[in-house]
């Protein structure tokens, strides 16, 4: 089934050359069917290479999907025009009214800020208030991860040892094998991972809320859960692309930056060599799964009459 997005979206060219079925608002209208509604608050500073990411794992079920964009207003990006995001995006105050049946809340690379000095921070905190009520089951990505830990549950994040960066391709061991989200994952899977700071893994063993579904001996705790899936935690990027890394890798070195080469991931450690992809199965596996048992077995036929307040519904009891 397709992932209906908005009319004249950039990235629809890229996605149909990828035989992926994509559907604008004007075909969906003739649709009688009743879509999931995902909304993807997008933080990263390259928006359309973000939204071609996460469109594409959207892409891998029999679902039909209808996305919405949805942007801070307390931050004005300097990556992306002004004219797509008018175009493809709203605010929260414009959306807020709403429910959705998932969300998916990127990360930003502000993470050597703290959380307060980030000047869509009281926004963002009431963006994760508002899906408690409004949104059936959250996934929150690298820093949106480590930020909405410290919203929910006070956990901190830290600088990594030395504030050398955590770059690379890392393998995962999967924990709590029956938990639906990471049914069908082998044993071992990689993922990406980009970032300076962490969650640390004693913080979230300790917490009674959160259940750890995969761990990396290099990279930490990837993949957490908590409230029987309405809220899940990806510390890494599963989304990313083959040339992500080394993009970011040319990237920090014309900056002046010392960052290492990539860990696991140039074939020899050579950038001059084209990088295998090696995670993208485990990554539509997570969102398949995510979308499956998180979202569509759980969510309402009538969304919008089904005001939650703080209390859960009875399947997530």
């Amino acid at each position: 089934m397709p992932v209906k997005i908005p009319n004249h979206l950039p990235v629809r060219e890229t996605l149909e050359k990828e035989n992926i079925f994509v559907m604008d608002e004007d075909r969906a209208l003739h649709q009688d069917i009743r879509p999931i509604r995902i909304c993807i608050l997008n933080l990263m500073p390259l928006k359309e290479q973000t939204e071609l990411q996460i469109l594409r794992e959207l892409s891998n079920t029999p679902l039909q999907i209808d996305v919405t964009f949805m942007k801070t207003s307390t931050h004005e990006s300097t990556h992306t025009s002004k004219s797509h995001l008018d175009t493809f995006y709203e605010t929260f105050e414009e959306l807020r009214a709403r429910r959705f049946d998932g969300m998916i809340i990127t990360g930003a690379p502000v993470e050597l800020k703290e959380f307060e000095e980030i000047d869509y921070w009281e926004e963002l905190e009431q963006i994760f208030s508002w899906c408690n009520t409004h949104v059936t089951s959250t996934i929150y990505l690298c820093w949106g991860a480590q930020a909405a830990m410290y919203y929910y549950y006070g956990l901190p994040k830290r600088l990594l040892p030395g504030g050398k960066k955590l770059f690379g391709i890392y393998e995962n061991t999967v924990y709590n094998r029956k938990t639906p989200l990471v049914r069908g994952f082998d044993d071992v899977f990689l993922m990406p991972h980009s970032r300076y700071t962490e969650v640390a893994v004693d913080d979230i063993v300790n917490c009674g809320e959160l259940t750890i579904l995969a761990k990396s001996e290099e990279a930490g705790v990837s993949i957490c859960m908590a409230q029987n899936g309405r809220k899940i935690f990806v510390f890494g990027h599963p989304e990313y692309g083959r040339m992500q890394l080394r993009n970011e890798y040319e990237r920090d070195r014309k900056k002046g930056l010392d960052t290492a080469i990539p860990e696991h991931y140039f074939p020899d450690d050579d950038p001059g060599k084209r990088p295998l992809l090696t995670w993208r199965a485990a990554a539509n596996n997570l969102y398949t799964n995510w979308l499956n048992y998180y979202v569509y077995q759980s969510t309402p036929f009538n969304l919008d009459g089904t005001p939650w307040g703080e209390e859960l519904p009875d399947n997530y009891k």
